[in-house]
């Protein structure tokens, strides 16, 4: 199981850690905040992470905007920003694109990949839901689930 996670400007709240238990690894979308939170991500499983439009401090310089993470047999294309999406993922043999930025969770497919927003994470914005998500892959199928966090 993968846990996906994003936009948590700089707050890891307690629900991750019980949502997370358990999973092989941690994918952050971008916006992290601050470096504190993938310390702290990185208690609960290895974590990779890309840059958001907001991370600019000096420790997020090492980030990459954007990452392949190859989990078993499978390709995931990471970023913040759909919209600076730069390769075709069907062509490119990708079976996910993971991306945060709107604070939106969403699962769509397209030509047969993946599309997943794990939504915010982070301090809530209007009145959109505070959610992650986790991938569970089985037989070389992923099988994505938004989650509700319900912050206390």
């Amino acid at each position: 199981m993968i846990g996906v996670i994003s936009d948590t400007h700089g707050l890891v709240r307690p629900e991750v850690f019980e949502v997370f238990q358990g999973v092989e690894m941690i994918l952050h979308a971008g916006d992290i905040g601050h470096e504190e939170v993938l310390r702290t991500l990185e208690t609960i499983a290895p974590v990779v992470a890309v840059r958001g439009n907001n991370d600019r401090q000096t420790w997020a310089d090492s980030l990459p905007h954007s990452q392949v993470v190859e989990q078993g047999n499978l390709f995931f294309y990471m970023l913040h920003e759909v919209a600076h999406l730069d390769l075709d993922p069907a062509a490119a043999d990708m079976h996910a694109v993971i991306f945060g930025h709107s604070h939106r969770p969403m699962v769509e497919y397209r030509k047969g990949v993946l599309f997943l927003n794990p939504g915010s994470a982070g301090p809530r914005r209007f009145s959109l839901p505070v959610t992650v998500a986790r991938l569970t892959i089985k037989d070389a199928i992923i099988h994505p689930e938004i989650i509700q966090l319900q912050p206390t």
